[in-house]
């Protein structure tokens, strides 16, 4: 994907600097439909011209971009099916897509042994709270350390479901309500979801060690 995203950019640039006649034909059109216009490109067999160049090399990248992208789709269907085989109750909770859920089995690994609770899940996540009081004041802070990969498809996770999931957006009101921030209340949202994950993902890969876990998977 990251690939791709060159690609994508790439083209543009050479849309930039291509001459006056194709930039203005190219530099209206979506990334999509510039790679379809792109890609059928005929430069001829005379490539010393400036125009003739460009317009291979638009090619050449169009091209490029739409064999990523087939690759990227054989790619998503087959981690759909590895997802959907070993850990399907994670792919039903709320917001948490193929992506999240795989980059999550991934976290925890082939040897779940090393989990002896969903605190230390927490922490490997980076979803533990950190101390960061001073003087009268009590409060925790984000963890900074921890898998980054996971602790960014838990953030993913809680920014979605802040906006479309209704348990969450009556806990966020509550929590608002009582004058936390918002960077304290996805704070607590991570650590909450992390508790949950770790429910259905330890099941799914050691079915043995789900005693291991708590109980309390909700923010309300």
């Amino acid at each position: 994907m990251k690939a791709r995203s060159q690609a994508a950019n790439q083209l543009q640039g050479f849309v930039v600097t291509a001459p006056e006649e194709l930039r203005h034909r190219l530099r209206e059109l979506t990334t999509k439909k510039l790679v379809s216009v792109a890609a059928r490109l005929r430069p001829g067999e005379d490539l010393d011209g400036v125009e003739a160049a460009t317009k291979f090399a638009l090619r050449s990248v169009a091209r490029r971009y739409q064999a990523l992208s087939r690759e990227i789709a054989e790619l998503d269907a087959q981690l759909d099916r590895l997802v959907a085989e070993v850990a399907p109750e994670l792919i039903s909770l709320p917001a948490i897509g193929t992506d999240h859920a795989a980059t999550l089995l991934l976290t925890a690994g082939d040897n779940p042994e090393r989990l002896g609770s969903e605190a230390s899940f927490a922490s490997l996540c980076g979803a533990s709270p950190v101390e960061a009081s001073s003087g009268r004041v009590v409060r925790h802070r984000l963890n900074r350390g921890g898998n980054r990969d996971a602790n960014r498809s838990l953030h993913l996770i809680c920014v979605v479901r802040m906006r479309i999931d209704e348990r969450t957006r009556r806990y966020v009101a509550r929590r608002t309500a009582e004058g936390k921030s918002r960077r304290e209340i996805m704070r607590c949202l991570k650590r909450y979801i992390a508790r949950e994950v770790y429910r259905v993902l330890v099941a799914s890969v050691s079915p043995s060690l789900i005693g291991a876990s708590t109980t309390a998977t909700s923010p309300t």
